[in-house]
């Protein structure tokens, strides 16, 4: 196993066990970087270490010289492990049968030996400019990815995240923004319900109109039927002059109602009127008026246990609820606690003043490892403390007021689906960790950079 080492030109993997044609074919070549082969196990580490973006490869190798289940098992091996590398099959024997066999297996061309080396310098090049060609498009496609969702940076104008899961709601949140479908933003308090809901008014054609958002469970039960639909001057003690309410306040644009399991069931018949005839009236007053308000809610209550219980109306959430999307926790979400962490800490030390610039080996760890019951919103909290209580420029897990990281078990007792749930959430966290850096999260990993290619391309984890 030889290379001739130069790191400008493109590299080009020759698996052949015989040594006069490896040294013809390195001389040959100049305009490339030419890696030789003379078995499976060599090609395989040298594509691992290298990344070749072409071979060639003999099919006849051993120790199968006069057959071809090696060079077989060897296009199989290549095309798993890297499946944009172009390979040229090029075999003595059974060319026909070979060609069409090493093409339906996923080999680019194919050459029958003896190897003329014009002929097969032009394959090579051709083979060469196709693979630049697909490597340019791919970057070009992850650079438009990551303008959409920022690299683990804000999708939707606010939410950070590198989490698939949570993209994958950035994604669903997009489509709906298009619609005027009724959407129920389901998940536990402080999972970024308002900032959804918001990334889905600013995507959508009523952008231009307001966004208003409201507690219901914040506001007295007396005082949110006013808050909602208004009231006429003189309609109770107090109203000293026509207030308009916040469905009518987000005419043309979005009303938030954040826990809406909290609204008392006379309300509910009122709402439910609002989004079947889009009229409403205020307190107090005799006038119908339309109004054209897009409502999007949210709630962490079990709404089916409230209809069985009576306590919500089925009707209503039906009409609140044509499409439901449900939001992970930040413990399902691998990784992102760190980049969260990174964004409240620069946040806070600017608005705060303080010298504080990132966190400490042992705050990462305790933030990988916490399961934040509390969500967001006590990451940001944490955060927030650790930036005031930090006497130098990194906060520790004790300016975090977190112990130092332990182990946790699974109930998973598939070994295989243990390792693999283990290994997606240790690369989210080490490419957190390093912001995206491949050769650093690899250090963190103890792995290669090509072995982790290998797991992201497995895992089908976006880099």
């Amino acid at each position: 196993m030889t290379a001739m080492p130069s790191r400008l030109m493109p590299k080009l993997l020759v698996v052949e066990d015989d040594p006069g044609l490896q040294r013809q074919l390195r001389w040959a070549y100049d305009d490339y970087e030419v890696l030789c082969a003379s078995t499976r196990a060599e090609a395989i580490d040298l594509l691992r270490a290298e990344e070749p973006g072409v071979v060639t490869l003999d099919l006849g190798l051993p120790p199968d010289p006069d057959g071809v289940s090696e060079g077989f098992a060897a296009l199989e091996e290549i095309l798993s492990l890297k499946p944009d590398t172009k390979i040229i099959v090029a075999s003595g024997h059974g060319a026909r049968e070979s060609a069409l066999r090493a093409i339906a297996g996923g080999a680019w061309d194919f050459y029958q030996k003896p190897v003329d080396i014009d002929t097969l310098g032009m394959i090579v090049k051709r083979a060469f400019h196709v693979h630049a060609l697909e490597q340019e498009n791919a970057r070009l496609a992850e650079r438009a990815t990551d303008e959409w969702r920022g690299s683990g940076g804000p999708v939707l104008g606010q939410i950070i995240t590198a989490a698939p899961e949570m993209l994958k709601i950035a994604r669903t949140i997009e489509r709906l923004a298009d619609t005027g479908v009724s959407v129920m933003l389901l998940g536990a308090s402080g999972t970024g319900k308002e900032l959804l809901a918001r990334g889905l008014h600013d995507a959508s054609p009523r952008r231009d109109g307001a966004f208003i958002a409201i507690n219901c469970a914040a506001i007295p039960e007396t005082l949110l039927e006013s808050e909602l639909f208004g009231h006429e001057k003189g309609a109770f003690t107090g109203a000293v002059k026509t207030m308009p309410g916040k469905i009518e306040l987000a005419e043309g644009g979005t009303l938030f109602l954040d826990e809406v399991g909290d609204i008392p069931l006379p309300l509910q018949v009122k709402l439910l009127r609002f989004l079947q005839e889009r009229v409403i009236e205020r307190i107090g007053g005799r006038q119908p008026i339309p109004v054209d308000t897009r409502i999007v809610c949210a709630t962490h209550r079990n709404l089916d246990e409230m209809i069985a219980q009576e306590t919500f109306r089925e009707d209503l959430y039906y009409r609140l609820a044509e499409i439901v999307v449900r939001i992970p926790s930040l413990a399902e979400r691998p990784g992102d606690a760190v980049l969260l962490a990174r964004h409240f800490l620069k946040v806070h030390a600017d608005a705060m003043n303080r010298p504080v610039k990132g966190f400490a080996a042992d705050a990462l760890a305790a933030i990988d490892a916490w399961n934040w019951p509390g969500n967001v919103r006590e990451l940001e909290n944490r955060v927030k403390r650790a930036v005031i209580m930090a006497d130098g420029k990194y906060a520790t897990a004790a300016d975090l007021d977190l112990a130092a990281a332990g182990e946790e078990e699974g109930d998973i007792l598939n070994l295989k689906a243990a390792r693999d749930m283990a290994d997606r959430a240790a690369i989210r966290r080490a490419l957190a960790r390093s912001q995206g850096n491949i050769a650093a999260a690899a250090r963190l990993l103890g792995i290669s950079r090509p072995t982790l290619y290998d797991l992201l391309k497995n895992h089908g984890i976006q880099i």
